[in-house]
C-alpha cells in the first residue's frame, strides 16, 4: 500500500513539474493560449501536493524530488515538440 502512495506522488511531482517546463517553453514561444492551460494546471495540481508533501516523511520527499526531475525533463521536451508541430 505504501509503494501504491509513493507511485502516485512521484507522479503527482512529475505532472506538476513537467507542466512548470511546459509553461516556460510556451512562455519564450510566445504561445498565450498553453500559457493560461498549464498555468491553471499548475495551480490546481498545486492544491493536492501541498498536504502530500508538507506532512511527509524523508522518503516521501525524495520521491516526490526524483519526479520533479523527471518531469522537468519530459516537460520540456513534450513542449519543444508541440511548439514544432
Amino acid at each position: 500500500m505504501l509503494l501504491n502512495a509513493r507511485v502516485k506522488l512521484f507522479i503527482s511531482a512529475m505532472t506538476h513539474v513537467a507542466l512548470v517546463a511546459m509553461n516556460m517553453v510556451f512562455l519564450t514561444a510566445h504561445n498565450v493560449i498553453m500559457l493560461g492551460v498549464t498555468g491553471f494546471l499548475i495551480s490546481l495540481i498545486w492544491t493536492f501536493n501541498v498536504k502530500k508533501i508538507a506532512f511527509g516523511t524523508w522518503i516521501d520527499r525524495i520521491v516526490y524530488s526524483c519526479g520533479a526531475c523527471t518531469g522537468t525533463l519530459s516537460g520540456y521536451y513534450l513542449a519543444t515538440y508541440l511548439t514544432h508541430l
